[in-house]
């Protein structure tokens, strides 16, 4: 299963979670059938590319996402793709990945969605 965290830079396991999912320079891309974590650059529109996020996530065949927070459309976009989503991420990708394991993340829904940029 693979397993993206959206990430400020490339520094492995210490790999700074970011804030705002689709802006990110970067996605961690966890593969957890072979324990092995790459990078995949966020070439979507948001980044002077083409395509959005979801559909880059969902071409690098990635099953889950875990973000700090995420708005209610890439809620949708990122299911509708069969993707699922968790929120609460921590400041880390190993942080992050050590929560998600112990069932400290919450499914992201409209009812935790971000509603603004303010998170």
């Amino acid at each position: 299963m693979k397993i993206s965290i959206p990430v400020m830079d490339r520094s492995g396991l210490s790999s700074t979670v970011g804030q705002h999912f689709g802006k990110v320079p970067d996605y961690a891309i966890i593969d957890t059938d072979n324990d092995e974590l790459s990078f995949l650059e966020n070439t979507s529109e948001h980044r002077g590319g083409v395509g959005m996020p979801p559909e880059l996530l969902a071409k690098a065949g990635v099953h889950v996402m875990l973000c700090a927070g995420l708005g209610p459309k890439a809620v949708d976009m990122l299911s509708s793709l069969g993707i699922q989503v968790f929120v609460g991420a921590k400041s880390t990708v190993g942080e992050t990945m050590e929560a998600y394991k112990a069932g400290k993340l919450t499914r992201a829904d409209h009812e935790n969605a971000c509603q603004e940029h303010g998170h």
